[in-house]
């Protein structure tokens, strides 16, 4: 007897262990501590997606705000062994590059006025820092894109403090002598006030200072003034920079597209001399047709403002001021526009940066799936895209600069070691969406849905590369559909590196279209959808599934679908 109750305990026990030990198999969790099934059909559609890597200037960057990053010592200011110990949350994200604003010295929080170009402010770090940074992005193969800050210098610079020494000694009425104190032309003094220029306290001289009376201007003309371009350049591209962010281009000679554009020519043409994949992209503040003119430079890329911020195309679009078929349109008349300027251009979208006000603060009332789809829009643009750190999870920050950058909100944890002090003189705002710690445990979080379209992103070469053409057919008020023309078609290897149809639902309420055909419209073989697409990904701000049925498209409210074209 005591043998059978022995085996019918071991029966018992070993069908518990298959079991779970009586553990519904719906909840069963994975090692992370999400359901190993999510509700969301992406996690499970999306799972199997391949990042293609390819070695360009292709990228999805992701900017960081030293000073409000992450704290490695303790003293309440973002450094660069900050950023160092957040590589991994920035690889799995699926990023590939990482543009640092300023980290030379400088007495501001911003770093905006550059006292010295060879060095790293000690709040940051040191060159060792910077250096054992790079390796180890470089390591993960991450480009790291350095902010040259060149319209203007620190007025504690010393090339403006030798100049300015130089002015105050000068005998009034005399005619400076670049043989005394070459630095004289390194900046635009006049004797003469003028709008843009502020007074050297002490002298009879002005100086160009177009955007405070503390950072003037540099004379950009001064060949003495190139040559150390030259060499700052050489230097940090020698250290391992992959390429630079330029800072304000339309304010190298303010009012002068034309003096811009040979401005940028040389320092494309300077840094490629240096270091043939030397990578730039300038801050052109501007429309769309001076963009263009600029990229008559050679530049590699600028960024796409018209699209950004809380009046560009995309807002507008979400917020039904255009039409979701706007979306294509806009991608159109950039494509042809900057591809007559520069064929070989790269765009450079993005939706916010540190000077813009964030993202989830557009929209009131949103719960998430606008936040969320607005970013998909920017992320979906070709190019090197551009994300500023914190929209991953809908932080909220507007007005006075200092709010545009407040410290990443890694916890709710008051005492957690890596969140900043933030900028001096920020207000306190609180945050509409749940830290970063929350929100990476949730399957329909802000953040999971960023890793999810980038995951989609670096899965499909054409998204980044790829020539945009419309699909006027499926496109309307509510739907933007068209299609990306991979320009590797003709040496595919695999389905993945051809040409797409993106479809995207802009608004709320479920979008059916059918598409039977449009793959002949589009280029394809035979008109037969069945044989020409195939749906290969899908993005869902919600829990109901997309579905794709003899030729049929169901798109729920802001969501998008990729399909392959065979």
């Amino acid at each position: 007897m005591r043998k059978l109750q022995r085996a019918i305990c071991m029966i018992l026990c070993a069908m518990l262990c298959i079991t779970g030990c009586g553990k519904d198999p719906n909840t069963d969790q994975t090692a992370g501590g999400q359901p190993a099934v999510s509700a969301v059909q992406m996690l499970d559609f999306n799972k199997d997606l391949t990042r293609v890597d390819r070695d360009d200037k292709y990228r999805t960057t992701y900017e960081i705000f030293v000073y409000s990053f992450c704290d490695s010592n303790g003293d309440g200011i973002g450094d660069l062994n900050g950023i160092r110990s957040k590589l991994d949350y920035i690889q799995d994200l699926g990023f590939d590059a990482i543009w640092l604003t300023p980290v030379h010295p400088s007495s501001t929080y911003h770093k905006y006025d550059v006292d010295d170009y060879y060095a790293i402010d000690p709040v940051y770090g040191t060159l060792e820092d910077y250096e054992a940074l790079l390796q180890e992005c470089h390591d993960r193969g991450i480009r790291v894109y350095m902010d040259l800050v060149l319209n203007h210098t620190s007025d504690d610079n010393a090339w403006f403090k030798a100049a300015s020494d130089y002015l105050h000694e000068l005998p009034s009425g005399w005619e400076p002598d670049t043989s005394y104190c070459k630095y004289y032309d390194y900046y635009n003094f006049t004797r003469q006030p003028s709008d843009g220029y502020a007074h050297l306290e002490g002298t009879e001289w002005y100086y160009e200072a177009r955007f405070w009376s503390e950072m003037p201007d540099l004379n950009l003309s001064s060949e003495a003034v190139r040559g150390e371009i030259r060499d700052i350049m050489a230097f940090w591209l020698g250290k391992g920079v992959d390429g630079f962010r330029l800072d304000a281009v339309t304010y190298y000679y303010t009012g002068n597209p034309d003096a811009n554009t040979e401005f940028l020519r040389f320092l494309t043409e300077t840094g490629r001399s240096i270091k043939a994949d030397c990578y730039l992209v300038g801050e052109a503040w501007t429309d769309r047709n001076e963009i263009a003119l600029l990229y008559g430079s050679g530049i590699d890329s600028l960024f796409d403002f018209p699209f950004s911020n809380n009046n560009g195309f995309i807002v507008n679009i979400v917020n039904g001021t255009y039409a979701a078929s706007d979306y294509v349109k806009g991608m159109l008349l950039a494509q042809e526009a900057y591809s007559s300027a520069n064929p070989d251009y790269v765009d450079a979208p993005f939706y916010t940066n540190h000077d813009t006000a964030r993202s989830a603060g557009f929209y009131s009332a949103d719960e998430g799936p606008v936040t969320k789809m607005a970013y998909a829009m920017s992320l979906f643009m070709t190019g090197n895209s551009f994300v500023y750190y914190g929209e991953e999870i809908g932080m909220k920050g507007a007005g006075k600069d200092e709010n545009k950058r407040l410290p990443m909100y890694w916890s709710d944890d008051a005492d957690d070691p890596d969140i900043c002090a933030g900028p001096p003189d920020k207000d306190e705002i609180p945050m509409k969406f749940p830290s970063a710690a929350e929100q990476m445990k949730d399957d329909l979080s802000i953040w999971t849905w960023f890793r999810e379209v980038i995951r989609v992103r670096n899965a499909f070469p054409a998204i980044a590369r790829g020539l945009t053409e419309s699909v006027d057919s499926l496109s309307d008020s509510n739907v933007a559909a068209f299609i990306r023309r991979s320009r590797e078609s003709g040496t595919a290897n695999s389905a993945s590196d051809g040409d797409l149809l993106i479809v995207m639902n802009l608004r709320a309420d479920t979008a059916v279209k059918e598409i039977s055909g449009e793959a002949s419209a589009a280029g394809g073989a035979d008109g037969s959808a069945d044989n020409n697409l195939t749906l290969a990904a899908v993005l869902n701000t919600g829990e109901e599934n997309i579905t794709y049925d003899d030729g049929v498209l169901t798109l729920p409210g802001y969501s998008i679908a990729v399909f392959t074209m065979d």
